[in-house]
């Protein structure tokens, strides 16, 4: 089950671009919080508190304690937008959830004991992980962080598919239900070297080579 992670906010009244624009330079993301049959709520959060938050992956794939004035709703964060080169983040979507609903999210793979798999070990192998997040379907309570993902017993030529996921107790893979969609989420496969042919000889040996018609 995700760890608690608290997120402090104050309500807003000010809307608009210009609104938007004066809040980034007092040092404050502009977002909106929506959903939950509730009409949408437009708060402020430090953009000290956001760039923190958002250098770790539970911000984007955990259930969110958003404090806005001293109440808090879980929340997700649905929608971030960035600057195109700048650490800023110029505003955020926050969904509230009801926690006697299951909820779809992308939470994060995270692989263990490649180093020490046969795979990872034999020369000419290259481990791929072809996914790196994996959408679930839980109760918020039951939302994982992350899912783990054993490669220690990965040998050379094995696949290892979604299906084969360890997943917590009452959490599933929605695309699991759908036919085709077992995909490969780690593969171990040779490497096959490229030869290159070698440059043909000027004359191929033992092959009389034709006369100097100077000579002649």
């Amino acid at each position: 089950m995700s760890q608690t992670h608290e997120i402090k906010a104050q309500s807003r009244k000010d809307e608009g671009k210009g609104a938007s624009r004066r809040l980034r330079h007092a040092g404050f993301v502009p977002a909106v919080v929506y959903g939950a049959g509730q009409p949408p709520e437009s708060i402020q959060i430090e953009h000290n508190t956001v760039l923190l938050a958002a250098k770790h992956e539970w911000f984007f794939s955990s259930v969110l304690d958003l404090n806005v004035d001293g109440k808090v709703q879980k929340v997700l964060v649905r929608d971030w937008q960035k600057h195109p080169f700048k650490q800023l983040m110029m505003h955020m979507d926050f969904l509230r959830i009801d926690e006697t609903h299951a909820i779809r999210v992308s939470v994060p793979l995270h692989f263990l004991n490649q180093e020490k798999s046969p795979a990872g070990k034999t020369s000419g192998v290259v481990v791929s992980h072809n996914l790196t997040e994996v959408e679930v379907s839980c109760l918020p309570k039951d939302l994982p962080e992350f899912i783990e993902v054993d490669l220690a017993a990965l040998k050379p030529g094995e696949i290892i598919h979604l299906s084969q996921l360890k997943l917590p107790a009452s959490v599933e893979i929605p695309a699991l239900h759908l036919a085709g969609h077992d995909v490969a989420v780690v593969t171990a496969n040779a490497v096959q070297e490229e030869v290159e042919d070698a440059p043909a000889a000027e004359g191929a040996e033992g092959e009389a080579k034709p006369a100097d018609e100077s000579k002649k």
